[in-house]
């Protein structure tokens, strides 16, 4: 297999990463707009959905190029005066603390006091997935593959380096966690409304903490890379809301409804 993997369409290359990102968008819209119709009351009204809407996109936007920028600064300095370097480059633990923190916020500007989240839970798992496939297809290029192993399953991403396949790595923890979380969700029980987002992040993130130390990666805080450590501010944060219950509405399940709301 030769890196980057192009795709063809009618006779056009495509780059991989464009093909994937185009079906983990599409994909996760879709998936989200069924679980957002069974769940209404999840819902806010589209004026203020409309406005949430915009402070994910935008937080998680921001969130994704900080926490890329700092995470890759050796490369991003000696270009710090080329815009295009500094437009390049996002991670997606930058975008779920960015993109929590932006509907937050929108929710106390619009008044929204409650649970948005959980039902974006398995849309995002499935984003994620589908988008690291595009990572393993781009190689060496995407920055996202692991040290050097001797392991049978080692991938030479062309430079005859045979490395962890750390985007594969993600690909079946998601698929285990989206299982975890939907055995979860079928128990019945008194549940509160946010948990699933929080398990479903504070999860992510200290894989990611245990990921990133067999990556090449900068680290240079106490041995921890920028990722490692907003991955630990993040699970530090859900794990106190989850102790507290801060955020969280209790409720008993009706009959035949996934405990499935929405939080973030």
């Amino acid at each position: 297999m030769t890196f980057p993997v192009y795709l063809s369409l009618f006779g056009h290359r495509l780059h991989p990463h464009l093909v994937m990102e185009l079906i983990a968008y599409t994909g996760g819209f879709q998936l989200y707009r069924m679980t957002r119709s069974r769940w209404p009351r999840a819902n806010a009204p589209f004026e203020q959905a409309l406005w949430l809407f915009v402070g994910a996109v935008f937080g998680a936007l921001v969130g994704s190029k900080v926490l890329a920028w700092i995470e890759s600064l050796p490369d991003y300095w000696p270009h710090r005066f080329d815009p295009q370097t500094w437009m390049g480059g996002k991670t997606i633990v930058g975008g779920l603390l960015g993109g929590w923190a932006g509907v937050e916020i929108a929710k106390k500007l619009v008044g929204v006091n409650h649970s948005t989240g959980d039902a974006f839970v398995f849309p995002l798992i499935f984003g994620m997935s589908v988008g690291r496939i595009g990572c393993f297809l781009t190689g060496l290029d995407d920055h996202t593959y692991g040290v050097a192993t001797t392991l049978p399953w080692g991938v030479d991403f062309g430079d005859g380096v045979f490395r962890h396949p750390t985007q594969l790595y993600d690909i079946v923890f998601l698929t285990v966690l989206a299982l975890a979380l939907y055995i979860y969700a079928r128990t019945p029980r008194v549940q509160r409304s946010g948990v699933m987002f929080r398990l479903f992040l504070m999860s992510y993130l200290l894989y990611r903490v245990a990921i990133e130390m067999i990556k090449p990666v900068f680290a240079p805080y106490a041995g921890l890379s920028a990722i490692q450590l907003a991955s630990l501010y993040g699970t530090f944060v859900c794990l106190i809301q989850l102790l507290t219950g801060r955020g969280l509405k209790s409720r008993v399940l009706q009959e035949n409804e996934l405990p499935i709301e929405v939080t973030a």
